[in-house]
C-alpha cells in the first residue's frame, strides 16, 4: 500500500473539547473532554494500529520492525522508534504555560527535548497564542510573575487566524490559548514542564502538578520572539528545522494532479482541509486524516472539492 492509515488514541484532558467529533466526524468518549488525538504515535507507553493493508492491525513498531527500510528508506536505523509524533489538539481552554527541555538539559533532568509546529485549522474569533518569553525577561522575572498571577504579562501573545503556523522550538515557553483546533507535529517526546495553569484543577479535581525547578532550567532564554508563516504561493514552506520540514499546498478540483514522490524518504500527508484521492492507488484522504507516504512511492492527488494539504518531511 502506498498511503498507510493509523487508528488514532484519543487524550482525554481538562482543556479539551469536542470538535473532532463536530469537524471531523469522529465517536469521542461520551462526557469526556478529549483534547488530544494522537494520529501517529511509536512511544512504549503508546502505539499506533495499522488500519490498512496486509499488515493491518500491526503496531508501528512492529511494523517498522518487520518493515522498516521498505517504509522508511534509507534513514531508517533498526531499532530506533519512528521519530515525530503527530497530534491534533482541541483547545477549548487554555494550556497550561510550559516549556519543553532544551537539549543541553534534557538528558540531565529525564526529559527529551522537543520542537513542535502548531498549524491553525480553526480559531474562535480573538483567539490568542502565547509564543516566547518578551525581550529582556529573566528566571526571577517569571518566578515573581509565577507568584503574583501575572505570568502573561512575560510572554509574547499573537492574535491568530486559520492558516497560521508557528514553530516552537524546545526552549521556548508557550501556551495555546483558548478556541484553537491545530494540527501538531512534533519530535517524538513527551516531555513537558509547567510553569503556570491558571489556577486551575485537573480532571480528578485536585491542583496540577508544576514543574517550576526543572522548567526555569529547560528556557533557552535567547530565542528570538516566534514568527508567523508568511502567506505566499502554494507550494509554502511553514516550517524548516533539524528535525522536519512541513509544506502547505492548496489544492482545487480545477488543478492537474499533485504529483509527490518520496523518493528521499517517507512523507507524512496531513489533510486540514477538503477531500483527497490517489489516482494511482484510489485511496482516498478525508479532513483531518494523517496518512504515511512510504519509502520510493508516489501519490497523483486530485482534489474533489477545495483542499488544503500539509506534507511533513526530511524527518
Amino acid at each position: 500500500m502506498t498511503l498507510l492509515f493509523f487508528k488514532p488514541i484519543f487524550k482525554p484532558r481538562v482543556w479539551g473539547g469536542n470538535k473532532l467529533a463536530t469537524q471531523f466526524k469522529r465517536a469521542l468518549p461520551k462526557d469526556t473532554p478529549i483534547g488530544e488525538s494522537w494520529e501517529l504515535v511509536d512511544r512504549n507507553e503508546d502505539q499506533s494500529i495499522l488500519l490498512n493493508g496486509p499488515q493491518a492491525g500491526m503496531s508501528l513498531r512492529e511494523l517498522l520492525k518487520q518493515s522498516g527500510p521498505e517504509i522508511l528508506g534509507p534513514k531508517f536505523k533498526p531499532g530506533q522508534p519512528f521519530p515525530l509524533l503527530i497530534k491534533w489538539l482541541d483547545c477549548r481552554d487554555t494550556l497550561s504555560v510550559q516549556v519543553h527541555p532544551k537539549a543541553s538539559v534534557a538528558e540531565t533532568l529525564g526529559g527529551q527535548t522537543k520542537t513542535e509546529n502548531w498549524y491553525v485549522v480553526d480559531r474562535e474569533l480573538d483567539a490568542t497564542l502565547y509564543v516566547g518569553l518578551k525581550s529582556g525577561t529573566k528566571p526571577q522575572d517569571l518566578i515573581h510573575a509565577i507568584e503574583k498571577n501575572t505570568v502573561e504579562a512575560q510572554v509574547n501573545t499573537v492574535t491568530t487566524k486559520a492558516g497560521d503556523s508557528f514553530l516552537i522550538e524546545s526552549g521556548m515557553v508557550h501556551a495555546i490559548g483558548a478556541g484553537h483546533l491545530i494540527l501538531e507535529v512534533q519530535q517524538n517526546s513527551d516531555t513537558t514542564y509547567r510553569l503556570y495553569d491558571w489556577g486551575r484543577v485537573g480532571l480528578n479535581g485536585k491542583p496540577r502538578d508544576l514543574h517550576l525547578k526543572e522548567a526555569l532550567q529547560s528556557i533557552n532564554y535567547a530565542l528570538p520572539p516566534v514568527a508567523q508563516r508568511k502567506q505566499g504561493e502554494s507550494p509554502t514552506i511553514l516550517a524548516q528545522s533539524d528535525h522536519f520540514r512541513i509544506t502547505e499546498y492548496k489544492l482545487n478540483p480545477s488543478d492537474e494532479p499533485l504529483e509527490l514522490c518520496s523518493s528521499e524518504g517517507a512523507q507524512l500527508l496531513h489533510l486540514v482541509k477538503g477531500a483527497l484521492e490517489d489516482s494511482r492507488s484510489g485511496q482516498k484522504l478525508a479532513t483531518g486524516d494523517t496518512a504515511l507516504q512510504v519509502y520510493a512511492s508516489t501519490t497523483s492527488l486530485k482534489a474533489a472539492e477545495p483542499s488544503t494539504l500539509l506534507v511533513t518531511d526530511q524527518f
